[in-house]
């Protein structure tokens, strides 16, 4: 009998063996699969720091809405609950550190974006990134652009890239020929320069945050809250939001090298994470002080839409989320108080519309705007953005070489597979070669969008069909 039992007894541990052994190698494919990945599990400080850093974070930025945490917030839900997986360098992660984005922030940011919490993104939104053209061709300095709203930020991005490129990429800087050359390592290098500058600069050159997504643990849709699959989970193929503070801009450059993919590789909302990252790097207090009483939230619904409006523009081109382009301050029809450019910028703003609608006192661009200290201009034409800039560092800080020059014109349309090359003469008139030409058109877009900055200018397209 005893012989029976110790029998089964054996067999039992026979069993159980077994089950620990495929529970160990279960074990081991995970871990091939992470290693694939070049993901690993945290450990656990990381989240007994989460939660401490995120206070921290809330008492710099906004005391409001989107405020401190409190105990009953982790009794809802808004830390994650599940174990969180560091991002592909797991060296620069745990250098760094991180932490959440809490149901709150993710509230704050659909609030002074849409005005609500119920919009969300479209799908033009959600796939656009910054994907440069193909290295050392025509356009390999300049980004494909995308659809709908986020077009702009892009092109938005794109003046940065030209001005690090051309301008602080070295002392000598460059010419438009080598432009043309630019390189796979240099479109790195230039996009982690401009996205690190755009963000340093809205933090007030004290702090960058960046948002990165990392692993799948939110927070669900609320009565209050319509899920993106951004900002929370809702499905499988959501994601987890992840925030790195820095107090160095180089510091912030290399992370942003290091990690590159989320910005520019397809389907992962990189238009979106650098949105997010400026606005919390700038933070809610800041953006709400930047705002006035004509501009409540920062995109504005268009066609189905939404595009961005003048506030986002300003906050990428000066660090500032001013909602108009006049120099200062204006009074308004309601005697409020509007917020225009308070200072100088690096880089300018032209904007030219057919119907005339805006072009009134206060959408008149301010000298702040039109003459930046690099010659490169976001252009809004007929509410379209384009680029125009010049290799000429000296071009604005010396009026005779206004006199006769060169500017070159970027669309982002999928057709233009190369620059436009226009010649600008200030000193003869644009009516007298109307007049000599009666096939010329008098009323080009382009041409009329660079009389705002330079009136009565002559406007060559050297061989360049011209665009309308």
């Amino acid at each position: 009998m005893d012989k029976e039992v110790s029998h089964e007894d054996r067999g039992f541990q026979e069993m159980e063996l077994d089950e620990i052994a495929r529970k160990i190698s279960d074990i081991g494919k995970w871990r091939e699969i992470f290693h694939f990945h070049r993901l690993e599990i945290n450990s656990a400080t990381h989240q007994e720091n989460t939660g401490e850093k995120f206070q921290e974070h809330h008492k710099s930025t906004d005391s409001g809405a989107a405020g401190a945490r409190t105990p009953q917030d982790k009794e809802q839900g808004r830390y994650p609950s599940k174990v969180l997986y560091s991002l592909p360098a797991p060296s620069v992660t745990s250098k760094w550190g991180s932490f959440p984005v809490s149901l709150a922030m993710a509230m704050g940011l659909r609030k002074i974006l849409f005005g609500n919490t119920v919009h969300i993104f479209s799908h033009d939104w959600k796939k656009s990134c910054f994907k440069f053209h193909e290295p050392s061709s025509d356009l390999s300095y300049a980004l494909e652009m995308g659809k709908g709203g986020s077009r702009a930020i892009q092109m938005a991005v794109q003046v940065h890239i030209l001005k690090y490129l051309l301008f602080t990429w070295s002392e000598k800087g460059r010419d438009f020929c080598s432009l043309c050359r630019t390189s796979l390592g240099e479109q790195r290098e230039a996009l982690s320069a401009a996205l690190a500058d755009t963000l340093w600069t809205a933090g007030e050159r004290q702090k960058v945050i960046i948002c990165v997504i990392t692993s799948e643990t939110c927070f669900p849709s609320t009565g209050d809250f319509e899920a993106d699959g951004l900002t929370e989970q809702v499905s499988m193929d959501s994601f987890d939001l992840q925030l790195f503070e820095f107090s160095e801009k180089e510091d912030a450059k290399k992370f942003i090298y290091d990690h590159l993919q989320w910005f520019t590789g397809e389907g992962r909302h990189g238009v979106i994470l650098f949105l997010y990252s400026l606005l919390l790097s700038r933070t809610f207090e800041r953006l709400q002080r930047d705002l006035d009483i004509s501009t409540s939230h920062l995109l504005q619904p268009t066609g189905g839409n939404f595009t961005c409006g003048q506030a986002i523009l300003n906050l990428i081109l000066t660090g500032r989320a001013s909602p108009h382009v006049f120099n200062g301050y204006q009074r308004g029809n309601s005697e409020a108080l509007l917020h225009g450019i308070l200072a100088r910028s690096e880089v300018g703003f032209l904007q030219w519309n057919k119907d005339g609608s805006r072009q009134q006192e206060l959408s008149q661009v301010g000298s702040r705007l039109k003459t930046p200290k690099f010659p490169i201009w976001l252009c809004s034409i007929n509410r379209k953005c384009s680029i125009l800039f010049s290799d000429n560092k000296l071009l604005l800080s010396d009026w005779k070489m206004e006199h006769h020059f060169g500017l070159y014109f970027y669309s982002g349309h999928p057709s233009q597979k190369e620059a436009a090359c226009l010649t600008i003469d200030t000193h003869s008139h644009h009516w007298e070669e109307v007049q000599q030409n009666e096939n010329c058109v008098p009323e080009r877009p382009v041409e009329m969008v660079i009389r705002t900055k330079w009136k009565d200018a002559s406007v060559k397209w050297n061989g360049t069909l011209p665009f309308f």
